[in-house]
């Protein structure tokens, strides 16, 4: 008989695991080796739920093996069971299993477990992997015990959880899922279409693809999802969460998407009709010489100095889109808008009339970081009313903080979809441009040019309430990462001039 688990104890029993690793495991790799176990549990417990009732409706054993082994395979000696009564080198077994299992599954499960060092008896000692067995073993993960839908939400309060207690490392797989929630709303994806996101981390932009295709009625099953992702666990952690979610018809592929783009076709990038990305921020080490004379043709707008990347993700992603029904949503810092070493790209990408809307957002949104980032909307072919303008939204503001934690409300949520589909002027928050008034300000895309903020009536410090003061806090701290970040776009300018000259 089946006993369903609360989403609480469901989350309480998954984060369990990771502490039975503390003080062993560092806690930014807590995740390659919990996400495998969790994946691997789940994956015995279905086929034993498929096996169980197939046996019971026919008492056919062999018949109950092979309906079992429908959705995938676990060959003799690999399944949970198997291991969980093994006593001494835990981890080669475990390993060992996970590996068959892949093997038996190609093409679906095909290096999925990723590469944790299971066999690392110094930081896994046997009586640990046993602990985290008979951990793991305390619930039956079901389907019937655990919907699909809750194990994935589960999964993702792991995500969170895990960037919460790793610190720095937590940005490299993990985007505020709030962000996230409306960047997919502002595109509206379609049953049916293809969506990909070329640094996919854990998959959790996909994901919410399909879940807001879901909540609007439509067939999600029918969404193709495509994903990139250059390291290895967390490619793996991306593909486990597309399973756990349901998810059939998905590529997540390992690699650089700079680099080695995996999506091709007939010599030329494949394309799709949604694009979501959050790419890592204006990384140096890339073969930026390669780029020049880019085979893909992503250079149409120029070459990116070497010491910012950020528009050779920008040119990728607008390659990638379908030329009818392309759009995109890409999570940016605020220097693309401005940065004068890229302004002969900037000029390029606006008098293509490939920007729609450019929307700024408030600070501490990102683990561990005060910047303040921004989100610029792109479409291949803009409704007629859009055409040869641009929508500028200044949601500075638009932030909650609650224990150290900054997210988008539901309310600012809304506020900001109303904005961008009424695409209209709204006095102190949006403002439509033409492109002859961006090319008035030297196409810079800077929203403070185009948004003018309302001027509050100055008060003393002595009248202000706690919560005015909080903001007038919180906003020098933005100026003052602003001004940081026009004195490094002054010092890279001037390494690069001494550089010039010495050549």
């Amino acid at each position: 008989m089946s006993k369903h688990i609360t989403q609480q104890a469901l989350e309480s029993y998954l984060w369990g695991a990771a502490t039975i690793l503390r003080g062993l495991v560092d806690a930014g790799d807590y995740k390659q080796f919990v996400f495998p176990l969790l994946f691997y549990k789940r994956l015995s417990d279905v086929w034993d739920e498929d096996f169980t009732q197939a046996l019971e409706e026919t008492g056919d054993a062999n018949y109950a093996i092979e309906t079992a082994n429908d959705r995938f395979i676990i060959p003799d000696g690999a399944h949970w069971k198997d291991i969980r009564i093994v006593a001494k080198d835990v981890g080669r077994a475990l390993q060992d299993a996970m590996r068959k299992i892949e093997a038996a599954n190609p093409g679906r499960l095909d290096g999925i477990f990723g590469d944790a060092p299971w066999t690392n008896k110094e930081r896994l000692p046997d009586y640990t992997l046993k602990n985290l067995l008979e951990h793991f073993s305390s619930v039956v993960l079901s389907l019937a015990n655990v919907p699909e839908d809750e194990l994935g939400n589960a999964y993702e309060y792991l995500i969170n959880q895990f960037a919460d207690d790793s610190g720095h490392t937590a940005q490299e797989f993990y985007t505020n899922r709030t962000v996230v929630h409306f960047m997919v709303q502002m595109l509206a994806p379609e049953p049916g279409e293809s969506i990909y996101d070329p640094t996919c981390g854990t998959g959790g932009m996909l994901i919410s693809a399909l879940a807001e295709v879901k909540r609007k009625g439509g067939e999600y099953r029918t969404l193709k999802l495509y994903g990139q992702e250059r390291n290895h666990m967390t490619a793996s952690i991306a593909r486990m969460n597309l399973v756990l979610h349901g998810v059939d018809d998905y590529q997540v592929m390992r690699g650089d998407t700079l680099e080695r783009p995996a999506f091709t076709e007939s010599d030329r990038l494949r394309t799709f009709d949604v694009v979501l990305a959050n790419p890592p921020y204006s990384i140096k080490q890339w073969n930026r010489e390669a780029f020049q004379t880019d085979q893909w043709g992503r250079n149409f707008l120029g070459t990116p100095p070497q010491g910012r990347a950020d528009y050779a993700f920008f040119q990728h992603i607008l390659k990638s889109l379908n030329p009818k029904s392309g759009r995109c949503a890409i999570l940016f810092p605020h220097g693309v808008l401005f940065r004068k070493e890229e302004a002969q790209m900037r000029q390029k990408l606006v008098e293509a009339d490939l920007v729609e809307c450019v929307l700024g957002l408030g600070a501490n949104l990102f683990y561990n970081s005060p910047m303040e980032a921004c989100i610029v909307i792109c479409r291949t072919s803009k409704p007629r009313d859009h055409q040869r303008k641009v929508l500028f939204i200044d949601a500075i503001h638009e932030v909650a903080r609650v224990q150290a934690q900054s997210f988008l409300k539901s309310e600012h949520q809304t506020r900001i979809l109303n904005a961008y589909q009424h695409y209209s002027d709204e006095p102190g928050f949006a403002t439509v441009a033409t492109l002859k008034e961006v090319a008035a300000q030297d196409y810079s895309l800077s929203i403070p040019l185009y948004v003018r903020r309302a001027t509050p009536i100055k008060q003393t410090q002595e009248n202000k309430t706690l919560a005015q003061v909080w903001d007038d806090w919180e906003q020098s701290g933005r100026d003052f990462w602003q001004q940081m970040d026009s004195v490094v776009d002054m010092l890279d300018g001037l390494v690069l001039r001494e550089g010039s000259s010495d050549e």
